[in-house]
This record gives C-alpha cells, structure tokens and sequence, in this order.
C-alpha cells in the first residue's frame, strides 16, 4: 500500500476557506480560471494522451469552477460533464461561468465529497482531475471512488502536484503544505500504486516537467503586472502579499530542486 505524506493540522475546513475567500481569488488571479499549472495546452494534453472522445461522458472530481469541464465539452466535444466540489462558492460560481457560457445544458456541478459523491457506479467513461486531489486528505478513497464511478475500460485521467524524486524533509513539507492547504501530498509511485490496488492498468505516471517555469511565471506576474490587482483582493495588505510572495518563492525553489512537481497519469480500469 502507497504511504501518502499526511500534515494532520490541514483539513477541509481550511480547503473550503481558501477558495471562499481572498486566497481563492489571488489564485485565479494568477493562473486564470484555469487554476492549474499549464492552463488550456496542459489540458488538451492530458485530454489527447487520456483519449478523451467525443460523445463520452465524464466527471471531473475537486472540479472548483469547473473550467476543465467547460474545455472538454468546447474543445474535445464530450457529451456531458458532472463536476463534484466540496466548496459551496465554488460550485455556485462555476454554475454561474456555465451559465453565461451557455454550457448549462451539458454541465453539473454537484456539491459532494471527492471520496464520496453519491453518484451512481459505472455512470460515466471517464474521471478528470487536474492539480486539486492534492487538496483531499485520503488519497485512497479519493482513487477507489473514482474507479468506482467508471465501467470496464473507463479512463482516469489526472495531473496533480505531487511530491518529486528529490523529495522534502520535514520541515519543508510543513512549510509547503501548510502554505497550499494540502492535507496530504502523493509521490508519482503512491499514485501509481493506488491506481494498480483499484483495479486500474496504468498506463502513464510521470511528470510533466512543467513546474519550474510555471512557478517562475506566477511570482513575476504576482511581483511584476499583477500587484495591485492581488493587493486590491486582500484589502491592500501589503504585509500579506509580502508574505505570500515569499511562499510563492519558496514553492519555486521546491520546483527548481525536483522536490516538488506536476504528475502526470493515465489509468484504465480493468474488466
């Protein structure tokens, strides 16, 4: 069984109040809707090697504002999309940004645990996620439902922040998760390992190799175009923003040094 790094001092509560809040919106600042590394090309990346079809039905689990589910449906033409968050705001923007992207007719978005949805088994081809499983504390609840949710054959397809090869002592894992809100932070193997243990082929667990140059992006747009913009979301608290950009720094540094990375996976379930 894979051994997920836990921080037992981060939980839900503090999840949901991230992306309730200023937190939230100094993300989406920063990365777009899109809020995961490598926006709408890291996407149809992971949509081309998941094989993502057209007329297939999907659910994207810790969905946010659902902008995954909003590109699959413009730019891979897939049928329809139930998205599942445990953040109330976010659930009532995205209906909102589907709304007024007249995509309310094939998109859902459904206020539930990742780990428990409530959704039928077998319902859909395929599960989505993209750089928000490292926001749920059981990873192995957050896999054994989503192979639940696909039939024989059904797809996950995921890139999460994972912890890379160079790994982190303890110190700074506490500083880094405590920052980002992770309860729990997966390794490319423990991934791998709790896929295979939920009756999943899998076919790729890998790093993209993105986030380097992604967190050298965010902190010149957060030092460089964007201060005032992030100082407007928190109350122009320019103690704050300072200390936000020296743990954006401090992210950059674990990126640099293959301490932390993007992973990449795609899983079939078997049957």
């Amino acid at each position: 069984m894979a051994r997920v790094r836990t921080l037992v001092t981060i939980n839900l509560t503090h999840v949901q109040s991230v992306y309730s809040g200023a937190e939230g919106q100094l993300w989406e600042l920063l990365m777009g809707e899109q809020i995961h590394i490598g926006g709408l090309g890291a996407s149809l990346d992971l949509a081309q090697r998941g094989g993502i079809a057209a007329g297939s039905r999907g659910v994207d689990l810790c969905c946010c504002t659902g902008a995954g589910m909003r590109l699959l449906v413009r730019y891979c033409n897939v049928a329809r999309m139930r998205g599942v968050d445990v953040t109330a705001a976010m659930v009532d923007l995205g209906r909102q940004y589907c709304r007024d992207g007249g995509l309310a007719e094939r998109i859902d978005l459904h206020l539930a645990q990742a780990t428990d949805t409530g959704l039928a088994s077998g319902a859909f081809d395929f599960v989505w996620g993209e750089d928000a499983w490292c926001y749920v504390a059981d990873k192995h609840a957050l896999v054994r439902e989503a192979a639940r949710l696909i039939g024989a054959g059904g797809t996950i397809a995921l890139a999460d922040w994972c912890q890379g090869p160079a790994g982190l002592d303890d110190l700074q894992a506490r500083r880094f998760m405590t920052f980002m809100k992770f309860p729990s932070l997966a390794t490319l193997d423990d991934y791998a390992q709790l896929l295979a243990g939920c009756d999943c082929d899998v076919q790729e667990a890998t790093d993209t190799g993105r986030f380097p140059a992604y967190a050298d992006l965010y902190l010149d747009m957060l030092n460089k175009q964007l201060t005032y913009d992030a100082l407007k979301r928190i109350g122009f608290d320019q103690s704050l923003l300072g200390t936000k950009g020296d743990e954006l720094g401090f992210v950059r540094q674990l990126a640099q040094q293959g301490r932390i990375v993007q992973g990449r996976f795609i899983a079939r379930k078997r049957g």
